[in-house]
C-alpha cells in the first residue's frame, strides 16, 4: 500500500513537466526540485519494498470501511458549511480519506468476477468511496484554491492507508531497508505536496473562485436533475452533462 500510494501522488510530477513543455507553463526551481524528489523518493520506495502482505481480512474489517464512508459523509457535508479559508481545506481531506478508503478496499477484494464483486462488501465500498471523494474533491475545487485542495487530497489519501497496509494487510520492506523505504515515502509525498498546483489546469483561478461563489450565493442549493437537492453546493456540471437547463440567477448576460 505504501508504494502504491506513493506512486499514486507521483502523477502530479509527471503533470508538472508535461504542463512545462506542452502548454509552456513555468517551474520554479523549488517545483523542479520537487520534481526530482519524487523520482528519487519512488526510486527509493522502488527498491526497498517487500512483498505484498496477505490481502485476506474478515468481514468486520470490510463493515468498517462502508461505515468509515457513512462517517466521511456527514463529515463532508458539514465542511461544505464551513467558510474559507477552513472549507477548501475540510472538503480537500475529507475527499483524501475517502479516497484512501477506496484504495484499501481496492485491495481487499476477494475477487473480480460478478458473482465474487456482489457478495464481497468491500465491492460497496470502492464504489461508494469513489463516489463521495469525487465529489467531494469537485466541491473543494469549486469554490477553493486548486493548490490547497490538492495538497489536502494527497496528504489523506497517501498516509493512512499506508500506516493500515502495515498494521493490517501485513505489507513490509525487504529486510533492513525499512528506513529507506520510509525515507522515500516522505519524500515522494512532500514533493508530491509541493506540485499540488499541478492538481488541475487552472489558468484563471481567481476568476474562477470569484464565479463560483457568486453562483453558490445565488443558487445555494442545485442538483442534478433534481435529485442532490441536499448538497450545499453548485452542481451545474453535472446538470450539463446530464442534458438539464440550469436557469442563469445570477442576473448575468
Amino acid at each position: 500500500m505504501f508504494a502504491v500510494q506513493a506512486f499514486v501522488a507521483s502523477n502530479l510530477a509527471v503533470t508538472a513537466v508535461v504542463a512545462s513543455r506542452l502548454i509552456r507553463v513555468t517551474l520554479s526551481w523549488r517545483e523542479w526540485a520537487a520534481v526530482l524528489g519524487v523520482v528519487a523518493g519512488v526510486g527509493l520506495l522502488g527498491s526497498s519494498a517487500g512483498a505484498e502482505g496477505a490481502a485476506q481480512v474478515g468481514a468486520v474489517f470490510k463493515l468498517a470501511l462502508i461505515v468509515a464512508i457513512a462517517g466521511l459523509a456527514v463529515l463532508g457535508l458539514a465542511a461544505a458549511k464551513l467558510n474559507e479559508p477552513y472549507r477548501t481545506t475540510a472538503l480537500g481531506l475529507t475527499a483524501g480519506f475517502g479516497y484512501g478508503v477506496l484504495s484499501i478496499a481496492a485491495r481487499v477484494l476477494t475477487g473480480f468476477s460478478p458473482l465474487e464483486l456482489a457478495r464481497d462488501p468491500a465491492a460497496y465500498a470502492v464504489a461508494a468511496a469513489g463516489i463521495i471523494s469525487f465529489m467531494f474533491y469537485a466541491t473543494a475545487l469549486e469554490g477553493g484554491s486548486v493548490t490547497v485542495a490538492t495538497a489536502a487530497v494527497v496528504l489523506a489519501e497517501t498516509i493512512p492507508p499506508a500506516v493500515i497496509g502495515v498494521i493490517f494487510l501485513g505489507d513490509q520492506t525487504r529486510p533492513g531497508l525499512s528506513v529507506v523505504a520510509w525515507g522515500g515515502f516522505f519524500i515522494a509525498v512532500a514533493s508530491a505536496v509541493m506540485l499540488a498546483r499541478f492538481g488541475e489546469a487552472h489558468q484563471t483561478e481567481d476568476v474562477a473562485m470569484a464565479d463560483a461563489a457568486a453562483r453558490r450565493q445565488a443558487n445555494a442549493g442545485p442538483a442534478a436533475a433534481g435529485l442532490l437537492f441536499w448538497w450545499p453546493v453548485d452542481l451545474q456540471f453535472f446538470n450539463a452533462l446530464l442534458g438539464t437547463a440550469v436557469p442563469d440567477t445570477t442576473g448575468a448576460s
